[in-house]
């Protein structure tokens, strides 16, 4: 394949998902075609609506095949009045993630101007990294015989996956550090109680002998929460086990004004999914309201990952452009209605559009 050329598969889903990512590869595009990257895309189908049609969520040939690519850009998936059998909800994406061993979502939370939030978080600029393979989510296949007075979860933590999680957080400081940001990576634990957080925080701070250059501390997760809502600005890039980044992370996108404008990433070392925190929205979908900036941004921080995986500097040129543009259009008060603005998704995607090609 030539130089800048690379192969997205897409899976735009459910609900709301086809409309944002039709806008995110209209936004894809015009940075593409500017700063002279070859983005070649692969479509297929995977989500609740599949499941209805074919009995399945994803099919083998589509998960084999997106394994192919460079990377993946995904709408949102699943529909609350489509459910299997024992009435949980279609989540092809999580199989995605257990096929290929994603064992790491990145959310980056940061406040723009012009988008409203509910506390002093005006300095909001962190990175939340979600252990996503293990943790308290281990135990969620094991079989247990059913009963009315108790029962368990597994937590499990294990060296390996400890060891690749805290070497992509410092990689990640370190890549930040480069922007302007402080270089450093916090561990929330509840290692004063449990003894698997007690053995997770030993591996960190073995890993952090290795990676001097960047500061590592921790924090109880309890406390964590609190100085998150009290002093946003005090976090730079935060690691933590999976529950708990399951939280930390909506609480992230809470403090900038909700998850129209938080983006995602799950990666392993291999591969790399990038999708908008969001979900399907069943209600708003085909009305032309969809907020288009998570997944927007989560196609930069796709192109971020190729830049990393094929030291492109085209790549990150492209995505810099489209976190500018983002940062401009909302400061602007081009936004969408669940961020207190009027425009429409076609708006914000022409909006885009104009600003990639006039600079």
């Amino acid at each position: 394949m030539a130089d800048n050329s690379y192969n997205i598969a897409v899976l735009s889903g459910d609900g709301i998902g086809p409309e944002v990512i039709d806008s995110a590869l209209k936004v894809l595009g015009a940075a593409s075609e500017k700063h002279g990257i070859n983005l070649l895309y692969q479509h297929y189908e995977a989500g609740a609506e599949y499941y209805e049609k074919n009995g399945e969520s994803i099919s083998m040939h589509t998960m084999e095949s997106i394994g192919k690519a460079h990377a993946v850009l995904l709408g949102a998936m699943g529909l609350p009045h489509i459910r299997k059998s024992d009435g949980t909800e279609i989540a092809p994406q999580i199989d995605i993630r257990e096929h290929y061993g994603l064992f790491a979502s990145l959310r980056p939370v940061k406040l723009f101007e012009g988008v409203g939030a509910p506390l002093n978080s005006g300095k909001a600029n962190m990175l939340v990294i979600r252990e996503t393979t293990e943790g308290l989510f281990a135990g969620r296949h094991d079989k247990q015989e059913p009963s009315d007075e108790t029962v368990s979860d597994r937590l499990t933590i294990t060296r390996a996956t400890s060891e690749k999680l805290f070497t992509l957080a410092f990689a990640q400081a370190r890549a930040r550090k480069k922007g302007g940001s402080e270089g450093r990576v916090t561990l929330f634990d509840k290692a004063n109680v449990l003894r698997s957080n007690a053995f997770l925080r030993k591996i960190f701070y073995e890993v952090a002998e290795k990676n001097s250059d960047i500061e590592a501390d921790h924090l109880y997760i309890d406390a964590a929460a609190m100085m998150m809502v009290q002093d946003p600005s005090r976090f730079d890039v935060i690691v933590t086990e999976n529950v708990f980044g399951d939280i930390v992370s909506e609480l992230g996108a809470g403090l900038v004004g909700g998850l129209g404008v938080a983006p995602s990433g799950d990666v392993s070392e291999e591969h790399g999914v990038f999708q908008p925190s969001h979900g399907t929205a069943p209600d708003i979908e085909g009305k032309n309201i969809a907020n288009p900036v998570a997944t927007v941004l989560s196609a930069a921080m796709m192109l971020d990952w190729l830049e990393m995986r094929n030291d492109d500097q085209k790549c990150k040129a492209a995505a810099d452009e489209i976190r500018a543009v983002t940062e401009k259009l909302l400061a602007k008060g081009v936004k969408t209605a669940d961020i207190g603005g009027n425009a429409s998704s076609t708006d914000i995607t022409q909006a885009y559009i104009q600003e990639i090609q006039s600079n």
